[in-house]
């Protein structure tokens, strides 16, 4: 079956809504892999940020950047495999950009939170494989539907769609390293044990090499 894959940091990313979470546990059972969640509930911006944007966007930003450093950090100084749900790199080139576009971030701030940003992932590697979950604005309303979370009720759709133009931007500039795409309208892993393994097939030909 080819060598021991030496890979230590897996990331999952992908737009609000399309599994980065689920799949996160679920690699993270089959591989026994060690998992670094988004821990929403203790996020203490989200709920003001969802009331007041234009108010807690850089204060937000900030703390998913300090937090996504420690945690990549944690994984470079550790000795144990990571899959980690959403990466710091879709702080700062989705969300942040997004708020400042939609007028929610001054560009003072915006500009103090890049250079932050810049000396941060000037510090550290990219993750060893990239896994991007490819959704469409339908398929995210209905997976954040389904999981009701008061906050997200009020996420609107021209939102969800200039996050997705922004992350094929990145996607598709993307070269830290190794990359899967699985598009998740047509790939149901979430229900679908079949489908899953096809996503397992796809993870292991990238980490061992088996084209």
């Amino acid at each position: 079956m080819g060598e021991k894959s030496t890979a230590k940091h897996i990331a999952v990313a992908g737009n609000i809504g399309s599994g980065k979470t689920t799949l996160t546990g679920l690699l993270s059972n089959h591989y026994k892999w060690e998992a670094h969640y988004e821990d929403a509930d203790e996020n203490p911006y989200l709920n003001d940020f969802y009331e007041d944007m234009q108010r807690w966007s850089f204060n937000l930003q900030i703390y998913f950047l300090n937090s996504r450093f420690n945690q990549v950090l944690q994984i470079r100084n550790g000795k144990k495999a990571v899959v980690q749900d959403r990466t710091i790199y879709e702080d700062a080139h989705i969300f942040a950009p997004n708020l400042h576009a939609m007028g929610l971030m001054t560009t003072r701030d915006f500009d103090n939170y890049s250079q932050l940003f810049g000396l941060m992932s000037s510090l550290i590697g990219p993750p060893d494989l990239l896994i991007y979950l490819r959704a469409s604005v339908p398929t995210l309303v209905s997976q954040i539907q389904k999981r009701g979370r008061e906050y997200e009720n009020s996420i609107r759709l021209d939102y969800l769609r200039r996050l997705n133009e922004r992350y094929e931007a990145w996607i598709s500039e993307y070269t830290g390293g190794k990359l899967l795409i699985i598009d998740v309208d047509e790939n149901k892993f979430i229900e679908n044990p079949e489908h899953l393994g096809q996503v397992i097939t796809k993870i292991d030909a990238e980490l061992h090499g088996l084209f």
